[in-house]
């Protein structure tokens, strides 16, 4: 039972920090102003309403009483009342009584009103909306009624408009500033956040400065104390990669130009092809260190990327699909590295690609999906660590160094997407990416 209302309160309740901060604040104050009027309107306005409208009704029942009595001056009456308790009185002989009246049950006057008009067996009729100072009130006599008009003070107080007033009015105001106050102590917070975000997809942001309460800056500084050592570490090693492919590229351009010499081209052959094996896995290495935070954000044409990207492969049977263009904000060129690789392993081992490309709501979707001998579900998650190679059909050449894939989900997460891989329709494998928009 617990659980289920524990469930039941987290769907309903906000999400955000500030507005469970404000439902923390404001809550009470609407609870206590709601108990306060409940109270006020039960024990002090209701009963104050009761009173007098008891008050007023045994006034009219003592007109009628009085003006009964055949001994009495019925216009003396008359003026007798409309001077001391302010009703204008006027018998309206031989004419014919209203039979029925509009109901207002939600009206706390007109409930009262009626009670104490029942109470004394009058047969009435009355009129509470149409003057706005003033009640219309019919009282049934012999061949004719009493037309009453009195006035509306006499039924309520005035009271009631001014304490709702007052007890509205700060309640607004307080909430109006615990609104402004919880902004300002929720924004350091959410740019904490945003640049925790933008950080973690690899864009280049500025200098952070932490604000706010101190926890909050605490939080800050620490954030930015680790983005410097993630940024000073990823540049010593783009630093220390770059001098050892400086290193290792003059020994292996030594070793081509004596190559050159060599007269026997069977040798050369073999030792060239080995170079060239070593300079590829090289680039490959020198490519899955290269930082991605130099590269800034830019907006392009997505399914214009992607089909340029296809032309290259004029020999190739790739099929590109597509709604309409589709525009990404993002890093083009490491986008663009991402779908050379995935495509470079596609037609590495299979003969016919297709490539789809769609917007769901807030996402890109781009499939690619291949005819090839595929990836065995156990290897999934494996393929995209660095280094790591299958010892099967899609691990044909040698100089691969199994970093094609690590490659391209580093890029796609560092845009906050997903890469997911399947099994194609086709009969080889189905790679499924997600960008967010």
């Amino acid at each position: 039972m617990f659980y289920g209302l524990n469930r039941f309160l987290k769907k309903i309740l906000p999400k955000q920090l500030f507005y469970r901060s404000l439902l923390i604040v404001a809550a009470p104050i609407i609870i206590m102003q709601l108990t306060i009027s409940i109270v006020f309107f039960d024990s002090l306005w209701i009963k104050t309403n009761k009173g007098m409208t008891r008050a007023l009704v045994n006034e009219i029942a003592t007109f009628v009483d009085a003006y009964k009595n055949e001994n009495n001056d019925k216009q003396k009456i008359i003026l007798l009342f409309k001077k001391h308790l302010q009703f204008n009185i006027k018998y309206e002989s031989n004419k014919k009584f209203p039979e029925s009246y509009t109901e207002r049950w939600f009206s706390p006057i007109d409930r009262s009103l009626r009670r104490e008009l029942k109470s004394q067996n009058f047969n009435y009729w009355f009129d509470t909306v149409s003057y706005k100072n003033l009640i219309n009130l019919k009282i049934k006599y012999n061949n004719g009624y009493f037309q009453f008009f009195v006035p509306r003070e006499r039924l309520t107080s005035a009271s009631v408009r001014l304490f709702t007033l007052w007890i509205t009015l700060p309640a607004i105001l307080v909430i109006f500033i615990a609104i402004l106050f919880l902004k300002n102590q929720t924004r350091p917070i959410t740019k904490l956040a945003e640049a925790s975000e933008r950080f973690g997809r690899g864009e280049d942001i500025e200098e952070y400065r932490p604000s706010g309460a101190l926890e909050i800056r605490k939080a800050g500084l620490e954030f930015d104390r680790m983005r410097k050592r993630i940024l000073r570490h990823l540049n010593q090693r783009s630093e220390m990669l770059s001098g050892i492919s400086h290193d290792l590229r003059t020994p292996l351009t030594r070793i081509k130009l004596q190559l050159a010499f060599i007269k026997d081209k069977d040798t050369t052959k073999k030792i060239s092809s080995d170079v060239d094996e070593m300079e590829k896995m090289l680039n490959g290495y020198l490519q899955f260190s290269r930082s991605n935070f130099t590269e800034k954000n830019e907006k392009f044409n997505l399914s214009q990327l992607i089909n340029d990207i296809v032309q290259k492969y004029e020999k190739k049977n790739i099929l590109f699909e597509k709604d309409s263009d589709i525009f990404f904000n993002g890093r083009k060129n490491l986008i663009k590295r991402c779908l050379n690789n995935l495509l470079d392993n596609a037609t590495s081992f299979s003969k016919n690609i297709k490539l789809t490309q769609q917007r769901i709501k807030r996402n890109i979707l781009i499939f690619l999906e291949d005819d090839g001998p595929g990836i065995s579900p156990s290897e999934y998650e494996n393929v995209f660590k660095p280094f790591y190679k299958i010892d099967k059909s899609r691990n044909q050449t040698k100089s691969s160094v199994g970093l094609g894939l690590s490659i391209a989900s580093d890029i796609i997460r560092s845009h906050g997407g997903n890469i997911e891989l399947g099994k194609s329709e086709m009969g080889g494998l189905k790679i499924k990416i997600i960008l967010p928009v």
